[in-house]
């Protein structure tokens, strides 16, 4: 049986956390800023985590090595 290959195009946006959480960057951060607060755009730096547990079983398998 050949080895699971990593999906990249998943690799290069999402990484896995110590307890198996998925971390992501935010959207709506590349440009309209000027109709959004400035917590908004405050809130929207940096990464979050994902919520449901569907989706991260989906980005999980993608990001299996």
């Amino acid at each position: 049986m050949p080895k699971m290959k990593t999906n990249r195009a998943a690799a290069k946006r999402f990484k896995v956390s110590a307890k198996g959480g998925i971390k992501s960057a935010n959207a709506y951060t590349s440009h309209r800023f000027h109709g959004k607060t400035k917590k908004q755009r405050r809130q929207l730096r940096g990464t979050s985590m994902m919520e449901s547990n569907t989706i991260k079983k989906t980005y999980r398998q993608l990001l299996q090595k």
